[in-house]
């Protein structure tokens, strides 16, 4: 008796078909921190470099699925008929804020806000809910409140301190996210915020609150609640040790509009920055001052930068610096000692380290400043942090005051690029730090050469090609000042 055999193709078809079924099964991985997939698991991640973080999700996706043709709800118009008004953006009340945003709050938009722990998120944005509450035009709103991270009665005592009370504010602490939606759905609030997002985790979703699929779920979830109601939603982010935002990167896709809010917790400045905004620019900066009475806009911060306006101090410089748009006085202090090391010291506050050392070079070289036998301190007032190099000239000019022991003269500002070569380059933004300058009571400003700025009223300037040249410049400014002083005291 014969036994029928399987034919070859037969053999073949049933041997590809289960290694597509394994190919189907296996499991894939992803990375927690930037949400990158891969086939094979990896010690480090091929998209964000971070080690450790690639772990098992779980089978892959047999291929892409095809989607069924729904009919049209309504049918799409010309883009010059759809009406506006309703996407007019709507104040906070926080002016520095509403800066920052463009405007304020428009209707159905998600705002990100990350910062550091301590930094003051929760405190800002209560008193943002306070404000939208009570509402702007005198009329009260229901503003639903939801924490994540404190209980009811913590964000009360921080609302009584802050005056931030209000009937209409309404404070939920939940953790589960069908409860907020729930809540959400009860109150029809005018204002969502959520402090924050990591804490909310769906029952729905496998995984730790704070991961990535729990996050993606909790933003994806909020967002369309947001379109749909119409209602704007704050959302607090935690941050990195490197300072980004903490999470996948696509929760910073989904959302409008993404702010940064940075100070150093041992000063009052706080500053917000947009990283990116769908409504408005991202290169504005809102200054606000953090105290026991809470969190207050600053429109004029210049003053939280200066020490000495109005006297000249031995090692001190008054340079402008651009925060986005808006220019801000910023005093940079140096001190130079003798150094009994064989190595001198050279530390910073706010000023960048390497800034410092090329400077430091650049006056030994051809400024004929001898430093090799002291230490070197530069540092900043008020906790600011000085980036960009329109700096250079006014940490040079405070060096050389803190070296020699002279002052410069009262009422002197610099702004200035130093280069490699002693040569100080034009900087952006000129005419506009001059304005600031002169608003402050600031009478001369040592600038770039060959700058088309034009001078304001009361401001003289005294233009320097080189830094040597802006160092005599300096000098003959405070001899001057030092024999009009003289005469004064003579007569």
């Amino acid at each position: 008796m014969s036994v029928a055999r399987p034919s070859v193709t037969s053999v073949s078809t049933t041997t590809s078909a289960r290694s597509r079924a394994s190919k189907s099964s296996r499991p894939g991985f992803r990375c927690s921190a930037c949400g990158w997939t891969t086939a094979k698991w990896v010690g480090r991640c091929g998209e964000c470099q971070e080690w450790g973080t690639v772990a098992e999700e779980g089978p892959a996706s047999a291929g892409p699925r095809t989607t069924a043709v729904n009919p049209v709800r309504s049918a799409a118009r010309p883009i010059a008929e759809i009406d506006v008004d309703a996407a007019r953006a709507t104040p906070t009340g926080v002016e520095e804020l509403d800066r920052v945003l463009g405007g304020g709050l428009v209707p159905g938009a998600v705002v990100l806000l990350a910062g550091e722990p301590g930094v003051g998120k929760s405190t800002l944005l209560l008193s943002v809910a306070s404000n939208a509450a009570r509402g702007a035009d005198g009329v009260p709103r229901p503003v639903l409140y939801v924490t994540g991270e404190e209980s009811a009665g913590q964000v009360r005592l921080r609302a009584e301190r802050i005056g931030a009370l209000a009937d209409t504010l309404l404070l939920a602490a939940e953790t589960d996210l069908a409860t907020v939606l729930g809540h959400l759905e009860a109150a029809d609030p005018a204002l969502l915020v959520v402090d924050s997002v990591q804490t909310i985790a769906s029952a729905e979703v496998d995984g730790a609150p704070g991961g990535v699929s729990q996050v993606r779920e909790v933003a994806g979830a909020l967002i369309a609640a947001a379109k749909e109601r119409q209602v704007p939603v704050l959302l607090v982010g935690h941050v990195t040790k490197d300072g980004t935002v903490a999470g996948p990167r696509t929760l910073e896709h989904l959302v409008d509009v993404v702010c940064q809010f940075e100070g150093d917790r041992h000063s009052r400045l706080r500053m917000v920055r947009a990283v990116k905004n769908r409504f408005g620019p991202t290169d504005e900066v809102g200054c606000f001052d953090l105290s026991e009475a809470g969190i207050v806009g600053l429109s004029d911060p210049s003053g939280l930068f200066l020490s000495h306006l109005g006297a000249g101090v031995p090692g001190t410089c008054v340079t402008v610096t651009l925060e986005g748009r808006r220019p801000l006085a910023l005093e940079i202090q140096s001190l130079v000692a003798p150094s009994p090391l064989a190595n001198p010291r050279r530390a910073t506050s706010g000023v960048e380290s390497q800034r410092l050392a090329m400077i430091l070079a650049v006056l030994h070289r051809h400024a004929g400043l001898r430093l090799a036998d002291s230490d070197v301190y530069a540092s900043t007032i008020g906790g600011a942090r000085v980036t960009e190099p329109a700096a250079d000239l006014a940490t040079a000019l405070a060096i050389v005051s803190a070296r020699t022991g002279d002052a410069l003269p009262a009422g002197t500002v610099a702004v200035g690029e130093v280069g490699l070569a002693g040569d100080i380059r034009p900087v952006t933004g000129l005419e506009r730090r001059l304005t600031e300058a002169a608003r402050l009571g600031f009478t001369r400003a040592v600038v770039p050469a060959g700058t088309a700025a034009k001078a304001p009223a009361g401001l003289r300037l005294a233009e320097a090609r080189h830094i040597a040249e802006a160092v005599e410049l300096a000098a003959q400014g405070d001899s001057a000042s030092a024999t009009r002083r003289r005469r004064e005291s003579t007569s």
